[in-house]
């Protein structure tokens, strides 16, 4: 089958998804809206919004899946088997230079991605040495580079890692291997001594660090990139234009769940636990992720559009694309902004 045939047979399916989903709504019947998402504590405010039930509320019938990176969940929504997209925002910027409307309504985190190192560099990484001597030093004795974990190249943690090595410290390639792999497989890489260091992000960050003390937080969010954006609440452009007020209302309960998370943290746990927990991760475990720093929970989409272009930038030093995607037409804050208007009103 030609590309051509493959582009219309989305496009057609796309079509008469939003068709049916606009009869449903127009009927008063609740709207199905597929949501793909990060198992990561910066995605929590859809979590904790869906569970406290503000979705449904509005009309909203949410099904959610888990995806390992913000690349797959692009092409995910490329496919046109979601609706909503929530991770890094990145992944969003280039998918839209390759076709996938997706426009940036909310955010939910930022400064996420963290690096932490297993015993064989964790002490010199945090004791003064310069991170280059200590790759350095590493490759000598041991004959091979240092491995790292982190996720697929365009991805928001691979880019985080790239501008530390590259930029921040001046990092020899040749003493580092970079093993880009799914979130819970870098995870488990730095737990079983497969890398000797990984970008995480919590729960994994309180996760590892209580199950192995001696794996050590080397490098927080604002060391990794300047102004480090995060996870983000993206929507496609035709499901937006056929259901304004389901997306407003997607909006609003992102905003009350940030806000949940930021002042009942406790009451935001239940949701977390059911969402990344899965009966393995224990509710004190998420409470201490919860309260960890390496997670800011926000819901302007404004504040990380310098810091979204910068890092664009960055990233077409590392080929992963020619030019710096445009970030026009990328945010779309008319939903933020009429939500916050209403709350200033009451």
């Amino acid at each position: 089958m030609s590309s051509r045939i493959i582009r219309w047979a989305i496009l057609l399916f796309a079509l008469l998804a939003a068709s049916a989903a606009a009869r449903a709504q127009g009927q008063g019947q609740p709207l199905p809206v597929r949501i793909g998402a990060i198992p990561v504590l910066g995605a929590a405010p859809l979590f904790v919004a869906e569970r406290e039930g503000w979705l449904s509320a509005g009309g909203l019938k949410p099904v959610v899946a888990l995806y390992d990176s913000g690349p797959n969940a692009v092409q995910a929504a490329a496919s046109g088997t979601l609706d909503v997209y929530v991770a890094g925002i990145t992944p969003v910027a280039i998918g839209r230079t390759r076709g996938v409307d997706l426009r940036v309504v909310a955010a939910t985190a930022i400064g996420e991605n963290v690096l932490v190192a297993g015993p064989k560099l964790a002490g010199p990484l945090t004791g003064g040495t310069a991170p280059a001597e200590v790759f350095r030093r590493f490759r000598a004795e041991t004959g091979r580079p240092a491995k790292i974990a982190t996720q697929p190249p365009g991805s928001i943690p691979y880019t985080n890692l790239s501008y530390w090595l590259r930029e921040v410290h001046r990092v020899d390639p040749a003493d580092v291997q970079i093993l880009t792999l799914g979130i819970d497989a870098a995870q488990q890489a730095i737990l079983a001594g497969a890398v000797e260091a990984a970008t995480v992000r919590e729960p994994g960050l309180t996760i590892i660090r209580e199950r192995n003390p001696q794996i050590r937080l080397v490098a927080g969010g604002s060391d990794l990139f300047p102004g480090q954006p995060g996870t983000v609440v993206a929507v496609r452009g035709t499901f937006l234009e056929q259901n304004p007020e389901a997306v407003r209302t997607l909006v609003s309960g992102i905003v009350r769940a940030v806000d949940l998370i930021k002042r009942e943290p406790e009451q935001a746990l239940p949701a977390v636990e059911a969402a990344l927990g899965k009966g393995i991760v224990t509710a004190a475990t998420l409470r201490a992720a919860l309260a960890s720093p390496a997670t800011q929970y926000v819901a302007d989409p404004r504040t990380l559009v310098a810091a979204t272009r910068a890092m664009l930038a960055f990233q077409t030093t590392l080929g992963i694309s020619e030019t710096p995607p445009p970030t026009d037409g990328l945010f779309d804050p008319r939903f933020f902004e009429a939500v916050q208007a209403e709350a200033s009103a009451k």
